[in-house]
């Protein structure tokens, strides 16, 4: 085993040569070889004690590259285990009220690029990112583009409210029948029962006329349906992307109403969640599309009544 004099020099030999390998991918050096690290090598190689070793250049390489992969770790592995170490910011997350007018038009111009979930959930948390910062900083929101068109074109949940009540449980908190999902069911209700879109972009992506339709539901399908025949404009065409990103910033700008009221200790829901009200997971106005076969509704056992 060496002794300290020994392994000292030769661990900066290693350094030497493993800088000499690896800092031109940093840019360190430049050609030819930092001045510091040739004095190094010059000095260590002159050294008649380092010489005494008879090392091979199969082991002194074998050294260079254990070093360099070790300060490869060092440099890049000290950000990875800071984010290891980072404490799971615990919900609800810290806010700040939002500026409706910034919220809606980043929200309309991210539709053309995410659509509806996407665009809702970036309308709302990228000025608290800036706001605020972590942990908002780190949150995906580029992972939630699949809530288009109803969850990836099925028709299902608009997607407009499914980035609502993302955010909302993130700020409100979530749990069943708490405020994030009170939240959450108050943005259904406005998006069923409002004539929309209200918003009116300051440079819209198209000059043709967006009318208002009511959908009387939350479903992507229905609510689209509705404005198609409406409107005379077919699914592809660009009113109907239009009219969607301009629903997509009603949403995101209703959503931060809440949550501003919310800040101010305002906030008040004025409607049950429909399980607790018609005592099923649903709406009562089936018959619009499903006729007589609406299956009859079961109270028993419901908290409410």
């Amino acid at each position: 085993m060496k002794n300290n004099s020994e392994a000292g020099p030769l661990f900066l030999l290693y350094v030497a040569f493993a800088l000499k390998f690896y800092t031109k991918d940093y840019g360190f050096i430049g050609k030819g070889g930092s001045p510091l690290i040739k004095n190094m090598e010059v000095r260590f190689m002159e050294d008649g004690k380092l010489l005494d070793e008879k090392l091979s250049r199969r082991g002194l390489i074998k050294g260079a590259v254990c070093t360099a992969g070790v300060a490869a770790l060092t440099m890049g592995g000290l950000s990875l285990l800071s984010k290891a170490e980072a404490k799971e910011t615990p919900l609800p997350w810290p806010y700040k009220k939002l500026d409706l007018e910034e919220v809606a038009d980043i929200t309309y111009n991210q539709w053309y690029k995410g659509f509806c979930m996407n665009a809702v959930i970036t309308g709302i948390l990228t000025p608290l990112q800036k706001k605020v910062g972590e942990p908002y900083t780190s949150f995906p929101i580029d992972s939630f583009v699949w809530g288009h068109g109803g969850v990836v074109g099925w028709g299902t949940m608009c997607g407009t409210m499914l980035g609502a009540a993302v955010a909302a449980n993130l700020i409100a908190g979530p749990g069943v029948n708490k405020t994030g999902e009170r939240i959450t069911n108050e943005v259904i209700h406005y998006y069923s029962e409002t004539e929309l879109p209200l918003y009116k972009p300051k440079n819209p992506k198209t000059t043709g006329e967006i009318i208002k339709s009511k959908s009387d539901s939350p479903l992507c399908h229905i609510s689209v349906g509705k404005w198609m025949k409406k409107a005379d404009r077919g699914f592809w065409s660009p009113e109907r992307k239009d009219r969607c990103a301009r629903l997509s910033a009603d949403i995101a700008v209703r959503t931060a109403q809440l949550l501003n009221e919310l800040a101010d200790g305002k906030f008040k829901p004025t409607h049950d969640l429909p399980a607790l009200v018609y005592g099923i997971t649903a709406q009562h106005n089936c018959t619009e599309c499903h006729g007589a076969k609406v299956p009859e509704i079961n109270t028993k056992g419901n908290p409410a009544k």
